[in-house]
Formats: C-alpha cells, sequence, structure tokens
C-alpha cells in the first residue's frame, strides 16, 4: 500500500529543474516560445547578409551584364545596350567555346585522376611510415600547402625558365643537351604538362592528409581479419579500405573536381592561356573575352555557362550521394 501512494505521489507532483526552477516548456509539452524558435535564423542572419552582399549582388549584376552588349563604346558614354540572349546564342554558336569547353573537361580529368592516385598512395603511406618519418612528411606537405598560389607558380616559373631553369640544367647534365634551351611554354603540349604539375603539387596535401586522418577511423580489427584470411596489400584495400571511406572519395573528388575546374591564377601566371591561346580553360577564355578584348557583356556570359556546367557536375555528384545513402539502408 506504501508502494503505491509513493507511485500516486509521484504522478502527481509536478516536476521541478535543478534549484527548484520551473520546468522548461519542452520538458512539459508547453510550445516554444516565438523567440527560441527565430533564434537559429537570428543566428544565421550575419552570415547571410555577409553572402548577399558579397556574392549575391555581383551575381546578379553579373546576370543583368550577361544580357547586355558592353564595349569599351557603351563603357565611356556609360549607355545601356540590351540585347537579350545575344551573348550566348554567339557563344553558343562559337566553335572555339565547345573546343576550350572539352579542353577544359580533359584538363579537369587528368589532374583530378593523377591528384587523387598520388595522394590516396602518399595517405596509405603516411599511415604506415613510424612516427618521425610520418611527421617529417606531414610538415612537408603543409608546407607545400601553405605557399600562396601565386608564389608557387612563380618558383615553377624560376624551375623551368628556358635559359636558367634547373630543369634544364640537369636535364642537359644528365645528357639531353636539347633540352639546354628548351622553352617549357612554347608548346600546348609542355605548357600543360608544366601546369599540370603545378596543380597536382599543390593539391597533393589536401587529398593525402584527409585520406590519412579517414583511415586512422578504421577499425584495425578489420585490417587484421582480412590479413589473417590471406589478404595482401591489394585485397586489403580494396576489400576494407576503399569499402569504408567510400563517401570520403566521392566527397574529395567532387571538391578538386570544382578546384581544378575554376584554376585560374596557375594558368593565367604560367602563359595567359597560351601560346596562341591554346591553353585556355573556360576561366582564363572567361577573363580574355571581358576584360582583354573589353567585350564583358560577352565575358559575363561565358562565366554563367561556366557556372552552369559546375552546377551540372554538382547534380551529378549529389546523385551519386542520395544513391549511395539509399543503398546503406
Amino acid at each position: 500500500m506504501a508502494v503505491q501512494l509513493d507511485d500516486a505521489v509521484d504522478k502527481r507532483a509536478p516536476r521541478i529543474g535543478k534549484g527548484g526552477a520551473p520546468p522548461s516548456g519542452r520538458a512539459t509539452g508547453t510550445p516554444r516560445t516565438r523567440t527560441g524558435r527565430a533564434t537559429p535564423y537570428l543566428l544565421l542572419l550575419p552570415a547571410l547578409l555577409a553572402t548577399a552582399v558579397f556574392l549575391g549582388w555581383p551575381m546578379v549584376r553579373n546576370v543583368l551584364l550577361s544580357f547586355q552588349t558592353l564595349n569599351m563604346k557603351e563603357l565611356i558614354q556609360h549607355l545601356t545596350v540590351w540585347n537579350g540572349t545575344g551573348n550566348f546564342q554567339e557563344i553558343l554558336g562559337n566553335e572555339e567555346f565547345w573546343r576550350v569547353t572539352l579542353r577544359t573537361l580533359v584538363f579537369t580529368a587528368v589532374n583530378v585522376v593523377l591528384i587523387m592516385a598520388l595522394g590516396v598512395l602518399i595517405g596509405l603511406l603516411l599511415a604506415r611510415l613510424g612516427t618521425k618519418m610520418r611527421l617529417t612528411l606531414s610538415v612537408a606537405l603543409v608546407l607545400a600547402w601553405a605557399m600562396p598560389v601565386i608564389a608557387a607558380t612563380t618558383v615553377f616559373q624560376w624551375v623551368f625558365d628556358s635559359r636558367y631553369g634547373v630543369v634544364n640544367w640537369v636535364l642537359d647534365q644528365l645528357g639531353w643537351h636539347a633540352m639546354a634551351h628548351y622553352d617549357w611554354v612554347g608548346t600546348q603540349l609542355s605548357t600543360f604538362f608544366v601546369i599540370t604539375l603545378l596543380i597536382v603539387w599543390q593539391s597533393l596535401p589536401f587529398v593525402a592528409l584527409n585520406l590519412y586522418a579517414a583511415t586512422t577511423t578504421i577499425p584495425k580489427e578489420l585490417y587484421e581479419a582480412a590479413r589473417m584470411d590471406g589478404a595482401g596489400t591489394w585485397k586489403v584495400f580494396t576489400t576494407v579500405t576503399f569499402p569504408f571511406l567510400k563517401p570520403f572519395f566521392l566527397a574529395t573528388t567532387f571538391l578538386e573536381v570544382i578546384w581544378v575546374f575554376k584554376a585560374f591564377p596557375q594558368i593565367f601566371a604560367i602563359n595567359k592561356g597560351g601560346p596562341d591561346r591554346l591553353t585556355e580553360t573556360l576561366p582564363i577564355y572567361a577573363f580574355t573575352e571581358g576584360v582583354g578584348n573589353l567585350h564583358f557583356g560577352m565575358g559575363a556570359a561565358i562565366s554563367l555557362l561556366t557556372i552552369a556546367v559546375l552546377l551540372a557536375m554538382t547534380a551529378y555528384y549529389l546523385r551519386l550521394t542520395l544513391k549511395q545513402e539509399e543503398d546503406e539502408l
């Protein structure tokens, strides 16, 4: 009977908070106040305002500019000449635009494949090295990653200089005397080789360090079980490491695609898209047409088409991500 009374008292007695304070509305089932519901939006407001000012407004201006004819004459006379979709029709009907687009896609694919392959190998190497060697390699990767883009590009220009470059000197000393004064930015293929080497060198630290950090989350028991079953290095990677880190590979590959696709300072600083505009990618093409040739409306239209290509790739990545989440459920 005493137990039943105690239970009845517990059920009827109101719950009180710490120090005798009344319970929160959520505990008693009362609705949250308007201020409580608005708090997350108030906290997001500064970031949203900054995004609207520094990203949204320039984007709106760029969209408006893409529907105008704005050359030097209109700029000097402060004229606003609307031409509808004329800029887009001219660009899409130009064979040069499609050549540059194809070149950009191939350039991006080659760089991303090299970055991911070498980055994965270095990340797996970090996981196997001892503490001192891992620290040394990690410091070297961080220093390469921390170097400013223009500074790194300038170093590569010196290294591959036709007269005083270290690369030409080393090749000459090794017996390739024809390379003593070779112009690395004189042809399309050699210029892309230097640019690719630069971009891969700058991107490897991000992939390698992130992969190493991700491997530390894999239970060691999985590796021990795989080795007990007789699995070799490649089998362990394909059956344990890769399935466990598949979300990491998807996210990192997507980030590298965006980073390489919109690469501008490396290509422009090396040779400004030369020789003969044969190494122009879409960002360089938009800048050359817009600022270099003073066709600002045309450059704005090309930049919007570049964003459209990136959005298409983003949609494909999101589709893969959603499909993977559905398979895991």
